[in-house]
C-alpha cells in the first residue's frame, strides 16, 4: 500500500470515477426550508441581514410551500414576526389559537397535507424582552417556562403542526411537551429538539427576521443556552431529551459546530438535524456578492460537510436553490 502501486489520483482522474466512489451525497429530501411569516395578503418584506430571504404572507408561504414540495423539499419550519403589539412580558401570543403562526400551519397543510410542517416553541418572537423564556426580576425562570411552553405546544398540534420543536434550552422541558401531547391524543406529533443549542454570534439576521433583536438588545442568552466552549455537555443534553421523548434532535448552529453534530451522530441511535444558520447562510451569500467564490458550489460545499459529519437533514435558508441543482430537483 506505498506508492508507485498506490496512486489516489486514480480514483479522481475522470467525472464518472469520482461518482462511483462518492461517500456522501446532498439530495433535496435532506433539505428543510425556514419560512418567516407575517400578516397581510400578497405582500413580501425583505429581510435586509439575510440577502434573498423574504417574510412572506400566509398565501405566498403557500406558493413557497408547493414549490418546496415540488423540488422534494420535505418540510418546512414556520417562524412568526408578530406585530409589536401582539407582543407582551409574558409572550401570551404564542399559545392563542388564532395566532398568526397557527392560521399559517392550518392554511399550509390544508394546501399542501404532504409537506412537513415544523414550529418552533420558544417564546422570542412573542416577548417584549426578546428572551425565549418568562422573566422575572432579571432571571429566566426554567419551571415557569416549561408551563407555558407546553400551552403552546398543544396550541400549535391542535392547529395541525407535523412536528414540535422546542428550541429554548429549558431543563425537563422536552418530558414535559411529550407528556401532555400524549394526555391529549397527539401521540403521532413528532418533538425534534433544539438539544445543542449553543448561546453563539451566528443567530443576529435571524432576530431581525422575527423582531425579537431589538427587543433583546444588549442582553444575552447565556443563561440558557450552551457555551460554545462546550461539547460533553452536549452529549448530557441530547441524551436527556432522547430519555425524554424526542424523536429527532438538532445542533445548532451547524458549521461551527461540526464536531458537535458528529459526537451526536456517533453516539445516539437517532435522526440527527443541524441548522445552518442565518449568520453562517448570510456569510456565504454575502461572500458570493462580493465575487469571493461561487455561490452555489459553497452552499453545496458546506452543506455536505453537515451530511459527511452524521446529519440526516438540514435547515437551510438556501434549501430552494439548491434543491434545485441536485439531483431529484425538478
Amino acid at each position: 500500500m506505498v506508492f508507485p502501486y498506490t496512486r489516489l489520483r486514480r480514483t479522481r482522474q475522470t467525472s464518472w470515477v469520482r461518482r462511483l466512489v462518492q461517500e456522501n451525497y446532498l439530495l433535496p429530501s435532506d433539505l428543510i426550508l425556514p419560512l418567516f411569516v407575517i400578516d397581510g395578503d400578497n405582500c413580501r418584506e425583505p429581510v435586509e441581514s439575510l440577502p434573498g430571504v423574504d417574510r412572506l404572507t400566509i398565501d405566498l408561504v403557500i406558493e413557497t410551500g408547493r414549490r418546496a414540495a415540488q423540488l422534494g423539499i420535505p418540510a418546512v419550519a414556520l417562524f412568526p414576526a408578530v406585530h409589536a403589539s401582539l407582543k407582551s412580558d409574558d409572550g401570551a401570543e404564542a399559545w392563542n389559537p388564532d395566532s398568526l403562526i397557527c392560521r399559517a400551519v392550518r392554511a399550509l397543510k390544508a394546501a399542501v397535507p404532504d409537506l412537513g410542517v415544523i414550529c418552533d416553541v420558544a417564546l422570542d418572537p412573542y416577548t417584549t424582552h426578546g428572551h425565549d423564556g418568562l422573566l422575572k426580576d432579571g432571571v429566566i425562570p426554567n419551571d415557569e417556562t416549561v408551563e407555558v411552553l407546553v400551552r403552546q405546544a398543544l396550541t400549535l398540534a391542535e392547529a395541525g403542526c407535523d412536528v414540535i420543536a422546542p428550541s429554548d434550552m429549558m431543563d425537563g422541558r422536552v418530558g414535559v411537551i411529550r407528556a401532555a401531547l400524549e394526555e391529549r391524543s397527539y401521540t403521532d406529533t413528532l418533538i425534534l429538539s433544539y438539544a445543542a443549542k449553543y448561546a453563539s454570534s451566528f443567530y443576529g439576521p435571524f432576530r431581525d427576521a422575527v423582531g425579537s433583536s431589538s427587543a433583546l438588545g444588549a442582553a444575552d442568552k447565556t443563561t440558557y443556552q450552551m457555551d460554545s466552549a462546550n461539547s460533553a455537555e452536549a452529549l448530557r443534553e441530547v441524551g436527556l431529551d432522547i430519555a425524554e421523548g424526542a424523536d429527532m434532535v438538532m445542533v445548532k448552529p451547524g458549521m461551527p459546530y461540526l464536531d458537535v453534530i458528529r459526537d451526536v451522530a456517533q453516539g445516539f441511535d437517532v435522526p440527527v438535524f443541524a441548522y445552518q444558520v442565518s449568520g453562517e447562510y448570510a456569510m456565504l451569500s454575502l461572500g458570493a456578492e462580493r465575487g469571493l467564490f461561487d455561490r452555489t458550489k459553497a452552499f453545496h460545499e458546506s452543506l455536505l460537510a453537515f451530511k459527511r459529519a452524521g446529519a440526516r437533514g438540514i435547515l437551510t435558508y438556501a434549501a430552494l436553490e439548491v434543491a434545485a441543482t441536485l439531483p431529484g430537483g425538478r
